[in-house]
């Protein structure tokens, strides 16, 4: 089941991003630390009515962001469509014992549909360019990689920037 998430399931989100980036760290993939993702990034996501989760049998097995705000890193970038009705996806997470299950999968699902029962014109994200399973992901989906974008408290490797216009 997908559902918002709540306050009270931060720290379990914490827990699986906290696992998501030393499974990346032990695969030489430097995208997630110390700095990133924060609780308070998570807070703002809550209080923005942004936050989904991924729960079951009670158990969060992952977390994705679906926003319409957008960061100022990614107002140089080429997008493919007009900067109005756009949904951005952010830290989306699911637990490294969860992998391969689908989970990934039916999180971006949700996230598509509900852009396209709200009328948005195109669905952005980022993903980090040493992550090539993720870019394989998002490209077998049908989105289109544009520009780079850089988060200096990550890392020195470059974001590749995606959209799926819908």
């Amino acid at each position: 089941m997908i559902r918002k998430g709540k306050t009270e399931d931060i720290k379990a989100i914490m827990d699986l991003t906290k696992a998501c980036a030393k499974a990346m760290i032990a695969n030489g993939i430097y995208q997630w630390n110390e700095h990133y993702p924060n609780p308070s990034a998570f807070i703002k996501d809550v209080e923005r009515n942004e936050l989904y989760v991924l729960e079951i049998n009670s158990e969060i097995k992952g977390s994705i962001v679906i926003s319409t705000f957008m960061d100022k890193e990614y107002v140089p970038v080429n997008w493919l469509t007009k900067n109005e009705k756009n949904i951005y996806i952010h830290r989306l997470a699911v637990h490294p014992k969860s992998q391969g299950k689908g989970y990934a999968q039916q999180l971006m699902g949700f996230a598509e549909d509900y852009a396209i029962e709200n009328s948005y014109s195109s669905i952005r994200l980022d993903t980090f360019s040493q992550n090539k399973r993720n870019q394989k992901f998002y490209e077998l989906r049908g989105y289109k990689r544009l520009g780079d974008i850089y988060f200096s408290k990550q890392s020195k490797y470059p974001f590749h920037c995606y959209e799926l216009v819908l």
